[in-house]
């Protein structure tokens, strides 16, 4: 990891600190619109096709049938289901504290207007299969997508090479009350719930982590055809140490991000010179034990350490960087958990581990990266839903902001606005 020993805080500084690896997906542009073109206009055929070219599989039936999800159960160790009960559990409770009742406000007299929470009602949620499959991300997609009231919840992951889906996917799935599973993958799962198929249904808003065909195939249908979640790039974790930190939790800390792909980024900011050199050391000897070693050493080449004189200098550069993961395992992590302004979701105090949110705490790991979470927001409730604004206004409304509409109305030069409240004023209500 590079290492960077900083005494102020520039804009030169921070431009050199908060630098992500190049993500260009333009250069997918074409490959991507071709596959997704031919899936919109030949259906299932062409989703057929390209799973035995990307997926090396040819499969009779795209849909996962009841008794394969029946069989899963059974594939699956208890202990491990149990994890998924309580993990879900967690999700569940904190997510639907986030439904509430939206109340009515007379704005001025006979002028009342509100919201209502309205859910998507069908939605889609891609889950990768390959080197990681990401059991855990139906629960956070999905049981949010349930509580919020989505009528359909139609899921597709890749299968491997005997047509097969982990089972750990179907009983995550099934737990959280997914409507219908799909065996497809990649760039041809994005078409199929964007334009749907004979087999897959046409959604409304796609969800979802991806590798960089998918990331892009969801950026092209975003244009014109389905909502998504966020725009997204490689996963990452910012951890702000001081010197009492525990440097084995922050270096594991650190390996737990870099572990999940070549392009994934860590950042260590530390007040300390003997954390910075501990931390350093304690990186090299858990690397070693990993079995996805190589993942990890190519992230560490895209990160950095960086040695500031405080705090204050230490959340400058946080905000600048504006983390997926946010990690404070400082003594004062309460004044610090203040000065939060960019993150994606943000873990206080050495016992936090980005791990915790990842599965089990409760909030949601679908989370902006790439300094996206300058302006987005994780995953969670409002991200199934619409609000919908409502208002009903009486004859003593209409005398309260009816010269009002008028006016603006005949300054925007808008006629037809200002003559629809003129005939109410001037008429019987």
């Amino acid at each position: 990891m590079k290492v960077l020993r900083i005494d102020t805080v520039t804009d030169e500084v921070l431009a050199e600190v908060v630098k992500r690896p190049p993500v260009d997906l333009s250069q997918l542009a074409t490959t991507v619109g071709e596959v997704l073109q031919r899936v919109k206009d030949e259906g299932d055929k062409a989703v057929v096709d390209y799973e035995e070219r990307f997926d090396h599989v040819r499969l009779q039936s795209l849909a996962v049938t009841e008794e394969e999800m029946q069989e899963a159960e059974s594939l699956v160790s208890e202990p491990l289901k149990k994890a998924i009960a309580l993990a879900h559990g967690n999700i569940s409770r904190f997510h639907a504290a986030q439904l509430q009742e939206l109340p009515h406000v007379e704005t001025c007299p006979g002028v009342e207007c509100w919201q209502r929470q309205v859910p998507i009602e069908h939605v889609g949620l891609y889950i990768p299969g390959g080197t990681a499959p990401l059991f855990s991300t139906v629960l956070m997609l999905a049981t949010p997508a349930r509580l919020a009231g989505c009528r359909e919840i139609v899921l597709c992951t890749p299968p491997d090479r005997q047509g097969n889906v982990n089972p750990a996917i179907l009983v995550a799935a099934s737990m959280a009350g997914v409507s219908r599973v799909f065996k497809i993958g990649g760039v041809q799962a994005i078409g199929a719930m964007a334009y749907g198929t004979e087999s897959v249904p046409k959604v409304s808003k796609i969800f979802g982590p991806g590798n960089r065909f998918v990331m892009a195939a969801k950026q092209q249908v975003s244009l014109k055809d389905v909502a998504i979640d966020m725009p997204a790039g490689p996963s990452e974790v910012c951890v702000v140490a001081d010197d009492h930190a525990n440097p084995v939790y922050v270096a594991a800390d650190l390996l737990s991000q870099a572990e999940h792909g070549s392009d994934s980024q860590v950042l260590l900011i530390t007040t300390s010179e003997e954390m910075l050199r501990m931390v350093s050391d304690e990186v090299d000897r858990q690397l070693a034990l990993l079995p996805r070693k190589e993942f990890a050493e190519a992230s560490l080449q895209n990160s950095c350490m960086v040695l500031v004189g405080d705090t204050t200098q230490a959340m400058a550069i946080a905000n600048a960087y504006a983390p997926e993961h946010l990690i404070l395992q400082t003594d004062d992590y309460e004044t610090l958990a203040a000065q939060v302004v960019n993150a994606g979701s943000v873990f206080l105090g050495p016992y936090a581990c980005e791990s915790a949110g990842d599965y089990a705490s409760g909030t949601n790991h679908t989370l902006p990266t790439h300094g996206y979470a300058r302006a987005y927001s994780g995953v969670n409730i409002d991200s199934f839903c619409r609000k919908i604004t409502f208002q009903h206004i009486t004859r003593e409304g209409i005398d309260s902001i009816g010269e009002a509409v008028e006016l603006m109305a005949e300054a925007e030069q808008l006629e037809a606005h200002r003559r629809a409240m003129m005939v109410r004023r001037q008429g019987e209500c």
